[in-house]
């Protein structure tokens, strides 16, 4: 962050400028606030957004908890914003074959249903994937298509237990767009942001549970700690961290709506106060991470990242369902799958049995943390004793 510094009134100018610029198009609009205008393409009302925050500050004692958690795990007598990115549990090395993760992954996502499984089958054994890395190749994992063919899955599989989660990730994005490709016509087949990221990461939700349930089966105690770990930490960096974020804009548009200027001291202490209001006093929030600001590029499309903390939240309810309710709600959620852009993300979301109008869908997600939260604790302590 030390390099950033260095130019931290350069990137608040910068930073200012794209706020200043969502404002005047705002106003231009006639639209109450740049965020009201962010998110009206989607028809989103502006207390989801509110709700989210809301909700998450509500849940702020379980990010304590788990500060505290990772602190007594990591064996430290101070607890640095560095250390989030040290691993809780001993790392499970082994090597997972392709064929395995396959096997794996159709075993994880049973409770959708034959057809599904049928859909991943046809993906697994007839070209959608492309393996492994190679050179010129991207990095990273992805899922891209055109309409009127089948999908496309980039991955660089290294034979790890995160890469089956990226398998069973670029899946539910690619079945997601075979559904909407195959219900309906080309202008609709597209579905938004909104929702992009609810069908891949429900399907992480159901391949963990299972994978959980396999490792309490075996007595497995070191694999259970480190899927939670896993779990946990999908949670802090995309409801929590995501939601930081939101709130950071929030603030930030805010306060240039009202004629403030937008300095990089106060952008500093903006971000750098959000980070002790998440992390609470179990961490040393050290100075540097109030530059954090300034390198994260998604502050330059406004009002954005807060989509990732509620698809999060709407894939874990709608796995939730789908693991309690069996078949009918496997149906409702096909019919979302099927949605694309025919309807407002929102009442696709409804029509699966989730409405982000309310705050339960997130409130719900922060009870399945708590639940994981309680366990891994449980565990921390038997293995203190």
């Amino acid at each position: 962050y030390g390099v950033y510094g260095d130019w931290r009134n350069t990137l608040a100018a910068m930073y200012r400028a794209n706020v200043k610029q969502e404002a005047f198009l705002a106003k231009a609009h006639k639209y109450t606030s740049d965020l009201e205008a962010a998110l009206d393409g989607s028809h989103i009302p502006v207390k989801v957004y509110e709700q989210l925050i809301e909700a998450v500050h509500e849940s702020m004692p379980l990010m304590y908890r788990y500060m505290k958690l990772r602190k007594k795990l990591l064996g430290v007598e101070e607890l640095h914003m560095y250390d989030l990115y040290v691993p809780m549990t001993e790392q499970d090395h082994s090597e997972i074959p392709f064929e395995q993760a396959k096997k794996t992954v159709l075993e994880g996502l049973a409770p959708m249903g034959e057809e599904y499984l049928h859909l991943l089958r046809e993906g697994f054994d007839h070209g959608w994937i492309d393996v492994y890395e190679n050179q010129g190749k991207r990095t990273g994992a992805y899922s891209w298509g055109a309409y009127g063919t089948h999908p496309y899955v980039l991955l660089n599989y290294q034979g790890t237990l995160h890469d089956v989660f990226t398998l069973a990730h670029e899946m539910g994005h690619a079945l997601h767009s075979w559904y909407s490709d195959e219900h309906q016509p080309y202008i609709y087949a597209g579905y938004r942001i909104f929702v992009a990221e609810v069908a891949s990461t429900c399907n992480e939700a159901l391949l963990i549970h299972y994978l959980m349930e396999q490792s309490k089966k075996a007595g497995d105690r070191k694999k259970t700690m480190y899927l939670m770990n896993y779990f946990l930490e999908q949670f802090r960096t995309t409801l929590f961290r995501q939601t930081m974020f939101a709130e950071f804009e929030k603030i930030t548009h805010g306060l240039q709506e009202q004629g403030e200027t937008l300095t990089a001291d106060r952008l500093c202490e903006i971000y750098y106060d959000l980070n002790k209001l998440y992390f609470g006093e179990e961490i040393c929030v050290d100075q540097e991470i109030a530059m954090e600001w300034a390198r994260i590029p998604h502050f330059y499309t406004p009002f954005y990242v807060y989509q990732y903390a509620t698809g999060f939240s709407a894939a874990i309810a709608l796995s939730k369902q789908i693991l309690e309710q069996g078949a009918p709600a496997v149906e409702q959620y096909k019919k979302f799958l099927k949605g694309g852009s025919s309807m407002y993300p929102l009442e696709l979301l409804k029509m699966a049995g989730v409405d982000m109008e309310q705050k339960a869908p997130v409130q719900d997600a922060l009870a399945v943390f708590a639940q994981y939260l309680d366990e891994m604790e449980r565990l921390a302590d038997h293995d203190t004793v």
